[in-house]
């Protein structure tokens, strides 16, 4: 465990205290505070990203950290699209999301270590930027789906009085939203594995496991219409078997000694 004793150390810890607290004050009737709280954790964790990109000279997703810090910038605006755009708000949802920026942003504050890296040379590319926050969105779309979906598991329908939409369509719309950045995250991967290394497709294993997940989504949408009104809770699981992948792909491809070779080694 590392403690970043640092003005952008101080800035998540205020991030990562304030989604901790909103997600605690969100099962008590000051909902009101929970959700200012929880906008403040945003400020701190989007002038931490800021800070980090003016501290390297570059977009801020270079390693684990930057990735980890900009996807707890990310949570709060996927709120705000998930209620204005895609009419999901309230309930379970709201408070997974305070839940899953206090998760992400953890790892970068205690774990990760946060040294400035120069960018190596296949970074340095203009599709860099576009390429990983495309996946960055995604995988926290998809994050809250997996949330939901959940919910949907232990929970048939809304609590009543609870102005939502039932579980499986808000888990549908959020996968929606999230699998046509999945699919443009891999678009400009191989366009970049083109220009960097000469070739669309490397069968790097983090390239694999981005397929995988990429394909476990399209399970979700064949099964979904094929079975979903019979199996409904079977959408659920693998809603949820998708953010496993995804898992797998952010973190264990990375960290693992056994992909240490890859051509995204330089993310761990």
């Amino acid at each position: 465990m590392e403690i970043k004793n640092t003005i952008q150390g101080v800035l998540i810890y205020i991030a990562i205290a304030a989604y901790l607290k909103a997600f605690i004050l969100a099962f008590t009737p000051r909902k009101v505070l929970s959700r200012f709280i929880y906008f403040v954790g945003f400020l701190s964790a989007l002038a931490a990203f800021v800070y980090r990109g003016w501290h390297v000279r570059h977009i801020p997703m270079q390693n684990l950290f930057e990735v980890f810090l900009t996807l707890g910038m990310l949570i709060y605006p996927i709120t705000l699209f998930s209620r204005k755009v895609l009419r999901i708000s309230g309930g379970p949802g709201d408070t997974a999301d305070m839940l899953i920026g206090f998760i992400v942003l953890f790892p970068a504050g205690f774990v990760f270590h946060a040294e400035p890296q120069q960018l190596p040379p296949a970074l340095q590319c203009w599709l860099f930027a576009p390429h990983v926050a495309v996946y960055m969105l995604s995988y926290m779309i998809m994050a809250k789906a997996s949330f939901l979906a959940g919910a949907r598991l232990f929970r048939e329908f809304p609590a009543s009085g609870e102005n939502l939409l039932p579980y499986e369509d808000a888990t549908y719309r959020m996968i929606c939203a999230g699998f046509p950045l999945l699919t443009l995250g891999l678009i400009l991967g191989s366009w970049w594995g083109k220009l960097a290394w000469g070739d669309y497709w490397g069968w790097d294993p983090k390239e694999l496991w981005s397929l995988v997940s990429w394909l476990v989504y399209l399970a979700y949408f064949h099964f979904r219409v094929m079975y979903g009104k019979k199996y409904p809770r079977v959408n659920s699981v693998i809603a949820i078997l998708g953010m496993v992948a995804i898992i797998i792909t952010l973190l264990w491809v990375n960290l693992a000694r056994i992909f240490s070779g890859g051509l995204h080694s330089y993310a761990s």
